[in-house]
């Protein structure tokens, strides 16, 4: 007996404790990053991973979420009534998630693997940026649907969502899934949605997933969305920086994250043109720098077979060609890990996006150079798309001289340039150019102790 006592109590204690290795995040004190409960800078590197909880079984979903941990992503978006066809059509256990299409009656066996999902995510340190549903569930629009949201039940699934998850660091919920309200209902529907999880769980961040080229705050300003989101979406024509600038304008300050860039492995424009060129890493890497350096708390990363986890054994959409085991392994995801690594040797958390300090020409097109500057000027770091040449001020640094590098974002790895004054008018010229031939322009104070060159180990 006290054998079994023992037992139990274990285990009581492992399921007590279990979804608590990862700390809570909050917002920063100046409201634009976030961090975690102790106030250390949290880079939100997202991976959309829409059907993972309604396509894959456990043994696969442990398999991806273990690949994007190794290659340092942070927070995983995925949805648990999820787009293709998630009301009707059974996950890989054969369960539906709601009885009777409804949502205040959850089906146990169905969530049992939404348990497993943010349980590994926790056990990897990685955050589960949760959307309770895709769009079509309120607003069809598109998709399989059928609506079955009213604000009535909204509120109450709201309320079951944050019981059953109120005791996991590791969740960030997510309204929204690709739409935005178009109607008075809409609004109420996902207001008593975030009411219902507010009335439960104070203590997760809760965001708001938009459709293309939306930002969430254009929708919704109220009091319970903590993060501002926006979808640049899956074309070369978007200037991701200008969602970043306009949602900084903001009167109520929050956080803003890129939730949904170009995707890599998807046709350009492919809702215009299915024989458009195919997106690739430099689009995700052009996505990503002009997010981050022009003030984001975030990016996150997207491919077209993964979001959609395809398998030979799948009809494809939107022309998915490789399966995405394969394509965990294509470079844009992998060059995403190059990007934390550089930020995260400085106080990117306080970088402020300072475009007067490039002089020379700088139209506004694909090869747009975006600059921010360290919090006592001791640092600039310019991303030029296309490698087009930068001249800097470098009389707006704190620094008599400086010393100045190349960052390869394809590769990780730093080639120093050369020490110069400030005095100097220098035109730093990257030794490629072109589509692809992207670079990163840092320069810092001579005395500074940012170890950049420990990226090349």
């Amino acid at each position: 007996m006290k054998i079994i006592f023992i037992a139990l109590a274990i285990g009581f204690c492992t399921l007590h404790i279990y979804g608590q290795s990862t700390p809570l995040l909050k917002i920063s004190n100046d409201r634009h990053y976030i961090v975690t409960e102790d106030d250390k800078p949290f880079f939100w590197l997202g991976g959309t991973a829409w059907e993972l909880i309604h396509r894959l079984n456990k043994k696969d979903a442990k398999y991806y979420l273990s690949d994007r941990a190794s290659k340092g992503f942070t927070v995983i978006q995925t949805v648990i009534l999820a787009e293709f066809n998630g009301l009707k059509t059974p996950n890989a256990y054969g369960q539906l998630p709601l009885i009777d299409n409804d949502p205040t009656k959850l089906n146990e066996k169905y969530f049992e693997l939404v348990d497993y999902v943010i349980q590994q995510a926790d056990s990897l340190g990685l955050y589960i940026g949760l959307l309770p549903t895709w769009g079509d569930k309120w607003n069809k629009r598109r998709g399989a649907g059928p609506e079955i949201f009213t604000p009535k039940n909204a509120e109450k699934y709201g309320e079951l969502l944050a019981n059953r998850y109120k005791s996991y660091n590791n969740i960030i919920w997510i309204l929204g899934g690709d739409r935005c309200p178009e109607k008075a209902l809409h609004f109420d529907i996902i207001n008593s949605m975030a009411k219902g999880i507010r009335n439960v769980d104070r203590k997760h961040l809760i965001s708001y997933h938009p459709t293309g080229s939306k930002i969430a705050t254009e929708s919704f300003n109220e009091n319970w969305l903590d993060i501002d989101m926006f979808q640049s979406g899956h074309s070369r024509m978007q200037k991701d920086y200008g969602y970043v600038l306009k949602s900084r304008k903001n009167s109520k300050v929050r956080p803003v994250i890129n939730g949904e860039a170009r995707y890599e492995n998807i046709q350009d424009r492919f809702w215009k043109n299915s024989d458009g060129d195919w997106l690739d890493d430099a689009d995700v890497r052009t996505t990503a720098y002009w997010t981050m350096i022009s003030g984001a708390a975030g990016y996150t990363y997207g491919c077209n077979d993964i979001w959609q986890m395809y398998d030979y054994t799948k009809v494809p959409i939107i022309n998915a060609r490789t399966d995405w085991k394969e394509s965990l392994n294509l470079p844009g995801s992998i060059q995403m890990r190059f990007m934390k690594d550089l930020f995260e040797i400085f106080p990117w958390q306080k970088m402020v996006c300072n475009q007067s300090l490039i002089v020379n020409d700088n139209p506004e097109d694909e090869s747009y150079i975006v600059c921010a500057v360290g919090p006592l000027n001791d640092f600039v770091i310019s991303y030029t798309p296309y490698g087009k040449p930068i001249k800097i001020n470098l009389t707006l640094l704190n620094a008599e001289r400086v010393k100045a590098y190349w960052y390869n974002p394809r590769s990780g790895k730093v080639v120093k340039i050369g020490d110069f004054s400030t005095k100097e008018s220098i035109v730093f010229k990257p030794w490629s150019n072109g589509r692809g031939s992207d670079f990163i322009l840092v320069i810092m104070d001579i005395n500074s102790t940012y170890n950049l060159i420990s990226l090349n180990k």
